[in-house]
């Protein structure tokens, strides 16, 4: 079983990582952002090996400050919490830039039914 603070461990170095890799990306450096990626994913599988309560842990980053952060938690939410994810994605798809873009391909992906980060 894991604790809730092992949880919020995983939470955190989940939405630690998803930054980090954004911003690796706007420094153009994609070695370093690589790096965070696997990280975030490799946070999120571990989340998801503990089931919905994994998951659960994580709909606290779709309010995050970061919206980058909140389309990585939305995108990988899709599947267990799809009215609140589309919810954020939408919202942040609105905008311009590379954050919005990631958003609406999570949405495109979601509404094309090629989406896979979670399946069941």
């Amino acid at each position: 079983m894991v604790t809730q603070q092992e949880l919020n461990m995983l939470v955190a170095e989940f939405a630690d990582n998803v930054a980090q890799q954004t911003d690796a990306i706007w420094r153009g450096d994609p070695k370093a952002g690589n790096k965070h990626a696997k990280r975030s994913i490799a946070a999120f599988h571990k989340l998801r090996a503990v089931g919905d309560v994994g998951r659960d842990a994580l709909c606290a980053l779709l309010a995050h400050e970061r919206p980058d952060v909140r389309v990585a938690a939305a995108a990988v939410l899709l599947r267990h919490r799809t009215a609140e994810a589309l919810d954020v994605l939408r919202t942040i798809a609105k905008g311009s830039g590379l954050v919005p873009f990631q958003a609406s391909e999570a949405i495109k992906r979601w509404e094309e039914g090629t989406w896979a980060l979670d399946p069941a």
